[in-house]
């Protein structure tokens, strides 16, 4: 079980599929939104993880890694996705985010030469106007943590597989962060405005965003790849802020033809 180090920060983290020799870039990293534990990307591991090398790290505060006092920042949560890739001798990535994960992605387009294309979910270019305090739930507690994924994904989708949001729930309960790391990312969000220097992402980008999306409203993720040099917009009809869950089999496939486009 691989722990990368940030300083005085364990950051825990998984690496699976041996990626595909004849492209220049052969892995994947998956960037977490505020508060979820790696369970998030158990609808992208089967998909990429064969084609791809799949790096999939817990972000500071849930999973297994270290939960360091806050406030944190996107910068420092981009400091941990470098020490994770280069732990894992990984010189180029392409990048998967999902809210404040893809926050994470676009600071490192901009400070790392290590990641080649984005794949971002639900994702805005600044902290304001964004609802992300209702995914909020204890760990310990099930009915809160029940109550707060209807944020995440839509009711039409807990309604349609209940076995899975149950098991969605387990996983939850031991993997998320408690109040004080979660307040500690929340914080990270609210730092975060990059739309001043969106020009200068010249990262080829593929912005994905649920049309029922109630955490960030998909006119902040249109906003986003307006600002993009090299930016385009999917809108998923059906999903909520969770896309890559609710609506796996297609955000999978477009982002592994995006992936795949130049090599």
């Amino acid at each position: 079980m691989p722990y990368a180090s940030n300083g005085d920060v364990e950051l825990y983290y998984e690496v699976d599929g041996e990626g595909a020799g004849d492209r220049d870039v052969d892995a994947v990293v998956f960037c977490g939104e505020i508060g979820f534990g790696p369970w998030q990307w158990g609808w992208q591991h089967a998909a990429f993880a064969g084609p791809y090398r799949a790096v999939v790290p817990a972000t500071r505060g849930t999973g297994e890694s270290d939960a360091p006092a806050g406030p944190y920042t996107v910068g420092q949560l981009a400091a941990d996705l470098d020490a994770v890739l280069a732990d894992a001798g990984i010189r180029a990535a392409h990048a998967v985010g999902v809210g404040l994960g893809g926050m994470v992605a676009l600071h490192a387009a901009l400070h790392s030469s290590r990641l080649r294309k984005l794949a971002l979910v639900g994702t805005a270019a600044y902290g304001g106007g964004l609802h992300p305090d209702a995914l909020w739930a204890d760990p310990g507690d099930p009915e809160a943590l029940s109550a707060s994924l209807g944020a995440a994904v839509t009711d039409a989708f807990r309604d349609r597989q209940p076995d899975v949001v149950s098991r969605v729930l387990e996983w939850r309960a031991a993997e998320d962060a408690d109040r004080d790391a979660w307040d500690a990312q929340r914080e990270a969000v609210r730092g975060f405005d990059v739309a001043d220097r969106l020009y200068e992402v010249d990262t080829e980008t593929l912005v994905i965003h649920g049309r029922e999306d109630a955490v960030c409203p998909p006119t902040k993720g249109e906003e986003l790849a307006a600002g993009l040099p090299r930016g385009e917009f999917v809108g998923v009809d059906g999903a909520g802020h969770l896309a890559n869950v609710e609506a796996s089999r297609e955000v999978n496939d477009r982002v592994l033809a995006f992936f795949d486009g130049d090599d």
